[in-house]
């Protein structure tokens, strides 16, 4: 965009380039990269003042940009202290006092470029004539952390700034090298000495205040900036900045008012964002949707004003369907526009409305994979046979192997619908031995009832309870999981997740360690305590969800932490295996065969079995017999296991039907070996043997 502006600079064609940047600033008002081009293109032509006023109206726009603020630390340099440097360097060295602060002010145009070779070689001949001169250190370290080696130029920085404390280039130039290390309360506290000698300085002022914020300290760093907005004259990017710095730190009435000053002007995504939230912090209703309905008759075709504007209406209500409509009307081929629209269809129970809104967008963005799958929905439910058909002929033209899995997982379903129980075991079968090597090993059980098990301690007075919440896959035990989250209860889901905790509850060797005594009870119990504040719980009751189970964690559990109650969610052994197979589980466990499956998951449910019979933990098992698809249901068994009177979860919240229970005997053919293993511990848990 701007390539001829850039060549101008490099050639040092101060006037072509200061013409193209001001044009470039005049286009793209609200483009930080063409304020810093017309700052270098007036520190080209000599115009240090104008350059500076250049940078700090890029730096309105873009307050947390690094390069921006190295860039004007360069400029400040060159324009407070290169007069000082010339005399100090023509009495010691009877140089020319005019060679330096060239070299410098060159090697801080290249660094304003990018061109980091250029600045390296400017440097090294300024350092010819002054080598141990701070400007000198401060571009060598400045150039060392462009080029990503930030302990190369932390060192550097913090050697010089030892030898000159008071240099503010050094200081800005270490407070980037500190932030680059991570180390934030350092670069707050560089930057604050940068700041006594700019005390006008806004840009830095944000920035200080992100930085403070960064450090869970969001109403100081508001408080930070307050000073900056009383002038009158502050950017929209700064009434945003505070807007969103007083949400963080629940001052929302305080927020508001600042992020509506910002959105007037800015309308994007980040400040519509923080607005929102004010809005429905306050329950502001109708001034969202006044403002909204303002925005949108001057912008129809903006998404994120439509996006913003559905969630100010009940989600399955007339007025959602009314400004979805009218969203369609303004971009009648815009494929998120009929999405939503499919959605709000649906919700209102307008299925026939909704599957041909999904066959509009097949026709706009063919294999459009949500679309294709809302037609499958609709003729797996209506056409079986039909649905078999069409997905079929996806499969066909799936992009990949994972797409094709996911469509082969629906055509298993529609087979089942359609009369073929056993093409359909078969398609499940094939989808989950091909996945089996990229999900996760079985973990194999221990004994299900463990030798010489200690005593039961007594819980602790006074100490918050902790939920231990498990299931076996096919369990659903994810709608206890949703069930709980729809009340607010704060259950710790981060074990099925990519970062999960590091504690011996996520670890495979745990159960054998226990065992033969390479990991103690109590080292457990104190690591998982110990992880607790980083995964969000610092007081109160914990609910954490386990992504397995074994009977040797009562080695640990029942001495060291007795005030935990292990919940199981249970279901006939044999409609577990049918929804694994089906379905998968929120833990993705390999299942090479049913057969391999089901020898699993009998020895898993023997450790239930055990557990129950001997009343070897308290616990609580749920069973979801019957109501797997009823969130009515399920809140009032939960709440029984709890002794809560629980609310359901909200209509859509468990996600699709699941297979109903019972349902295993439309399969005793194809799965008669598996069943037979299974048929033992199901009737331990309570279940027919047949």
């Amino acid at each position: 965009m701007y390539d001829t502006l850039i060549d101008a600079l490099r050639r040092g064609d101060a006037a072509q380039a200061q013409a193209e940047a001001r044009d470039a600033v005049a286009a793209q008002p609200q483009d930080p990269t063409a304020h810093r081009l017309l700052g270098a293109a007036l520190r080209l032509a000599g115009d240090r003042d104008g350059a500076l006023a250049a940078l700090d109206a890029a730096l309105a726009l873009a307050p947390d940009d690094a390069n921006l603020h190295l860039e004007r630390a360069g400029l400040l340099l060159a324009d407070r202290k290169l007069d000082d440097a010339q005399a100090a360097l023509a009495r010691s060295l009877g140089l020319d006092p005019n060679q330096f602060p060239a070299y410098i002010m060159q090697a801080h145009l290249a660094l304003g470029r990018g061109e980091l070779d250029d600045a390296e070689r400017l440097t090294r001949t300024a350092a010819r004539i002054a080598p141990e001169h701070p400007q000198i250190r401060a571009l060598e370290g400045t150039i060392a952390l462009r080029r990503g080696r930030a302990d190369d130029a932390l060192k550097i920085l913090s050697a010089a700034a030892e030898r000159a404390p008071e240099e503010p280039t050094l200081r800005h130039a270490l407070a980037f090298a500190y932030l680059a290390k991570g180390h934030v309360a350092f670069a707050e506290q560089a930057f604050r000495g940068v700041l006594s000698h700019q005390p006008e300085s806004r840009p830095l002022r944000s920035l200080i205040a992100q930085l403070v914020a960064r450090q869970g300290r969001p109403a100081e760093a508001a408080d930070e900036l307050a000073p900056l907005l009383e002038s009158g004259d502050a950017s929209p990017a700064l009434q945003r900045l505070v807007g969103e710095l007083e949400l963080a730190a629940g001052r929302t009435e305080a927020a508001l008012p600042r992020l509506r000053q910002a959105f007037s002007t800015l309308r994007d995504r980040r400040t519509l964002t923080a607005l929102i939230e004010a809005w429905q912090r306050l329950g502001l209703v109708d001034e969202a949707r006044q403002t909204l309905e303002a925005q949108l008759a001057e912008l129809p075709r903006q998404p994120d004003l439509w996006h913003a504007r559905l969630l100010f209406e009940p989600f399955a209500g007339e007025g959602a369907r009314a400004v979805v409509a009218r969203w369609v009307e303004a971009m009648p081929e815009f494929v998120p526009a009929l999405e939503a629209q499919v959605t709000v269809l649906d919700a209102a129970g307008d299925a026939a409305q909704a599957e041909a809104t999904a066959r509009r967008i097949v026709e706009l963005q063919p294999g459009h994979t949500r679309a294709e799958l809302r037609i499958v929905d609709a003729l797996v439910q209506r056409k079986p046979d039909a649905a078999v058909a069409y997905l079929r002929e996806l499969i066909s033209r799936a992009p990949d192997a994972d797409v094709q899995r996911g469509l082969r997982q629906m055509l298993g379903r529609a087979l089942d619908l359609a009369g073929q129980p056993e093409a359909a075991i078969a398609t499940w079968a094939g989808v989950q031995a091909e996945a089996a090597p990229q999900r996760l090993p079985r973990l194999e059980p221990t004994a299900p009832l463990p030798d010489a098990l200690p005593a039961i301690a007594t819980p602790p007075e006074n100490t918050p309870g902790v939920l231990l919440l498990w299931g076996p896959p096919g369990s659903m035990v994810e709608r206890l999981a949703t069930a709980l989250r729809a009340v607010g209860v704060p259950l710790l889901a981060d074990r099925l997740g990519p970062q999960p905790p590091d504690d011996a509850l996520q670890r495979y060797p745990t159960s054998e360690q226990l065992l033969d005594g390479s990991l103690d009870g109590a080292q457990l119990v104190a690591q998982w305590r110990a992880q607790l504040p980083t995964r969000g719980v610092t007081a109160g009751p914990v609910f954490d969800w386990l992504p397995w189970w074994d009977n040797a964690l009562l080695h640990a559990l029942r001495p060291h932490l007795p005030e935990a109650v292990l919940m199981v969610a249970l279901r006939d052994p044999r409609d577990m295996l049918l929804d694994w197979l089906a379905h998968g589980g929120p833990v993705p466990f390999a299942l090479d065969s049913p057969e391999a499956g089901a020898r699993w998951l009998a020895d898993v449910l023997e450790h239930v079995a055990a557990l129950v019979e001997g009343e070897l933990f308290p616990h609580r098992i749920v069973r979801l017999d019957g109501i797997e698809n009823d969130p009515v249901a399920i809140a009032r068994v939960l709440g029984e296991a709890l002794q809560l009177d629980l609310p359901p979860a909200g209509d859509g919240a468990l996600g699709p039907g699941r297979l109903p229970a019972g349902d295993w005997r439309r399969f005793t053919g194809p799965l008669a070996d598996a069943f037979a293993q299974l048929a033992p511990v199901a009737q331990r848990l309570g279940y027919p043997g047949e």
